[in-house]
């Protein structure tokens, strides 16, 4: 066996000019571009539906029931197809994922013009809007990892957190476009089906692009990162985490081979392993806390304000998703300059404390209480962009596919929970008790954070879950 110091000279040296640093950088741009596409797409797809629902219910006869089930199709596909895609992804490898996810896209978004009238439309758009929402998964836990393991140390927060930027202008995008084309009388089916036109551009834009070399390093084949390298990687903190990984593996290795056993490969068994089950629990139970009382917040805007005396309209749903958006923004400007957990744990303790105020204060001025919930809107939006930040370097390479789809899928249920319980607390128990539910939380998500959270800014991935996996 080869010695690591040995090795990594030996990597230093191969990784030469043999591309020029302006198809390197070209090549950063399309995978930043492509994955950042399919979050737009995911914003994009559950955006979509809102304009054109008073349609669908005319056309299909639609009652409560069957529209809930069109709607909830896509959250209850993302649960399935974020582990199914991460525990995918480690096995089969990033490139082959990325498009085949996309093509899952693809083919549900056109199979939508084909809807027909009558009784099975129903049961067709909830199947549709299934995969679609496993597709959504899919994106969570396949571009996640494969960015992350692409982009140099001192962008990566950056890079990562401009993907919830991306959805959150797809949502928007879809509401503009959906009531443009609504306006303009134009039949739901080809309104919810314009998504086809983005997720065809994103399949071709996908192909050919490579492996990802931090895979295929836990896979043994060395050669072929070391080519990869050469030909797509600029940054030299990139070549230097490479190479820590190649060494790392092959300590691993030796250490196998002596013992004679062998390497594990991923599975949903190792998440809570002794070795990782404090990775699994910050991320898994970080981005539930986070999300949980923000879509419930958020999905109820109107309903929440006019229990404290507000009209809804721009100070609810527009405000509170404007302040989100800014909050996103904020964070993304800041992550690779001021760090990772500074702008994790301070915001949950606040989020927490701004919500016990407005649950336990029941007679605090209207306008305050507002307020408070676009102060929360922010910061929580804020900590939330590192959901899509800390899973994708806590991992170590086998493993960070599935256990971001795993923390992906785990925050599901937070969201749906938030959503679902959020009217019925409010109607039972008052907005007051509800409100310190969600207090309690984000509280336990701060509890968490403050605990678990790493700094990781500027580190290469092996240093971060050599550290983080013990």
């Amino acid at each position: 066996m080869n010695h690591p110091s040995r090795t990594t000279a030996a990597v230093d040296s191969s990784i030469s000019k043999e591309t020029s640093s302006t198809f390197k950088r070209r090549f950063m741009v399309r995978l930043v571009a492509v994955f950042i596409g399919g979050m737009f797409l995911d914003g994009y797809i559950l955006g979509i539906i809102g304009p054109v629902a008073g349609l669908m219910r005319t056309d299909l006869q639609l009652n409560e029931l069957s529209l809930g089930m069109i709607a909830a199709g896509p959250l209850v596909g993302i649960f399935v197809g974020s582990p199914l895609a991460g525990w995918a992804t480690d096995k089969f490898g990033r490139k082959p994922m990325f498009l085949v996810d996309m093509g899952l896209f693809l083919i549900a978004s056109a199979a939508q013009f084909f809807i027909t009238s009558g009784d099975g439309a129903v049961i067709q758009l909830a199947i549709i809007r299934f995969f679609m929402g496993v597709a959504i998964g899919g994106e969570y836990s396949i571009g996640g990892p494969l960015l992350s393991e692409f982009s140099p140390p001192k962008l990566r927060g950056r890079l990562l957190g401009l993907t919830l930027i991306a959805w959150y202008v797809g949502f928007m995008m879809a509401f503009i476009v959906g009531t443009l084309l609504h306006d303009a009388g134009t039949p739901w089916r080809l309104v919810i089906g314009t998504s086809t036109i983005l997720a065809l551009v994103l399949f071709v834009a996908r192909l050919g692009l490579p492996e990802s070399p931090s895979w295929l390093i836990t896979k043994g084949r060395h050669d072929e990162a070391l080519a990869i390298a050469r030909k797509y990687v600029e940054s030299p903190q990139m070549r230097e985490s490479i190479t820590e990984e190649m060494d790392l593996r092959m300590i691993q290795e030796a250490q196998a081979a002596k013992s004679k056993t062998t390497i594990k490969n991923a599975s949903f068994g190792m998440l809570f392993s002794k070795q990782y089950w404090r990775t699994t629990l910050f991320t898994a139970g970080f981005w539930f806390c986070a999300v949980t009382p923000y879509f419930a917040i958020a999905t109820f805007a109107d309903d929440v304000l006019k229990e404290i005396g507000l009209g809804g309209g721009w100070a609810g749903g527009v405000g509170l998703s404007a302040l989100a958006a800014a909050g996103v923004v904020t964070t993304v400007l800041l992550i690779d300059k001021l760090g990772r957990r500074i702008l994790t744990v301070p915001g949950q303790w606040l989020c927490a404390g701004i919500l016990l105020v407005i649950g336990v204060w029941a007679d605090a001025p209207a306008i305050l209480v507002l307020v408070l919930f676009l102060a929360f809107s922010f910061f929580n939006a804020g900590y939330t962009t590192m959901t899509q930040v800390y899973p994708a370097e806590v991992f170590p390479g086998h493993l960070r596919g599935i256990g971001m789809g795993f923390a992906a899928a785990f925050s599901r249920i937070g969201a749906a929970l938030g959503t679902f319980a959020l009217p019925w607390s409010i109607s039972t128990f008052g907005m007051g008790p509800t409100m310190v539910v969600a207090a309690g939380v984000a509280l336990l998500g701060a509890i968490l954070s403050q605990w678990l959270a790493p700094e990781t800014k500027g580190r290469t991935l092996a240093e971060i879950s050599a550290d983080f996996s013990h």
